[in-house]
């Protein structure tokens, strides 16, 4: 897990970092009673176990903590009420981005809604719309201590043009203003809606959340980039989860690193004339490999409305919506 000294000299040269101090003197003290909190057992919830099953064989059950111990949120692993006490009275300011380009804009109105009835109860929430017509995002009533940004970016013709491109526009955004607004940022599709509450239980230093897909199934058929000519290159022997580039976040300078790392990563293929399998998701699992997360959040926080809910998933929080997506991408 990247060390916070590292991330505080890349801020140093910032005009204003005040979030980010502030994050740096919370962070240690809540990241080790989190993670207690987490992994022990709370009243209504199961024990805790370490994982057990072998990596190759099926290294994405529903755990509770991950190999290098960092903890799997689900319902059930944690005090809700308890973590309230905690955080709230830290005043911290949450980010969300989304992209909403072309078609996408319609998800807009639907997303913000959700998310104003589940994300973040009680806290600052800072909404960053990214997006090629600013006249297509709604108006939609937010609560107290909740805004929204809306940020211009550059029409592209393929939307595979414009994932690429996603992990730069953020850690851009985050350099130029995040950094000054926010103490976390959390970043996730447009098509997607909050079903259930979503809270500081999510919050770490650096946040990935397990593909729906691929949360049962033997590392084998996890959908790494597999050629050697790609930065994006998995060794069969490496990983241990696959993640989703729907949603993933984290303290805002750890997420400003990571995307930074993954745009290098995508710039470093563009120049050789390669794009990675899955695009930017194949970049964001490559660099989770080398710089492990330090809570991974449960497909509950990531859920494909497509697929039958299984029992060991008791509350979907996030999922994403049943749509046409070759006409979005038309």
């Amino acid at each position: 897990m990247p060390g916070s000294s590292r991330h505080l000299m890349c801020f140093n040269s910032w005009p204003s970092q005040p979030r980010w101090e502030a994050a740096v003197i919370i962070s240690t003290f809540h990241e080790n009673t989190e993670a207690q909190r987490l992994g022990q057992s709370c009243p209504g919830s199961h024990s805790v176990s370490t994982p057990t099953a072998s990596p190759a064989a099926r290294p994405t059950e529903l755990l509770t903590l991950t190999p290098w111990l960092a903890p799997i949120v689900s319902e059930g692993t944690f005090n809700a009420e308890l973590l309230q006490h905690i955080y709230q009275p830290l005043n911290l300011t949450i980010g969300l981005t989304v992209f909403a380009v072309g078609k996408y804009t319609h998800f807009v109105q639907h997303f913000l809604e959700s998310a104003e009835l589940f994300f973040m109860h009680g806290y600052r929430v800072c909404y960053y719309v990214f997006t090629d017509d600013p006249t297509a995002i709604p108006q939609v009533p937010l609560g107290p201590g909740r805004r929204l940004g809306i940020i211009p970016i550059q029409r592209h013709s393929r939307w595979e043009e414009i994932s690429t491109r996603r992990m730069e526009i953020i850690s851009q955004h985050i350099a130029k203003r995040a950094h000054r607004e926010v103490d976390y940022l959390f970043c996730v599709d447009v098509d997607m809606v909050f079903r259930n509450p979503w809270g500081p239980e999510t919050l770490g230093d650096l946040v990935a959340a397990i593909h729906p897909g691929y949360y049962a199934v033997p590392r084998q058929q996890f959908p790494y980039e597999r050629r050697h000519v790609s930065t994006a290159f998995v060794a069969d022997g490496e990983g241990d989860f696959y993640y989703g580039g729907a949603v993933f976040g984290g303290r805002v300078a750890n997420v400003y690193e990571f995307t930074r790392g993954c745009h290098m990563a995508i710039l470093a293929d563009k120049a050789n004339g390669i794009m990675a399998a899955w695009q930017e998701e194949s970049h964001l699992n490559r660099r989770f490999i080398s710089h492990k997360p330090s809570k991974v959040l449960s497909p509950e926080y990531l859920w494909d409305d497509r697929k039958r809910q299984p029992p060991s998933l008791k509350l979907i929080r996030f999922s994403t919506l049943d749509k046409d997506t070759s006409w979005l991408r038309s």
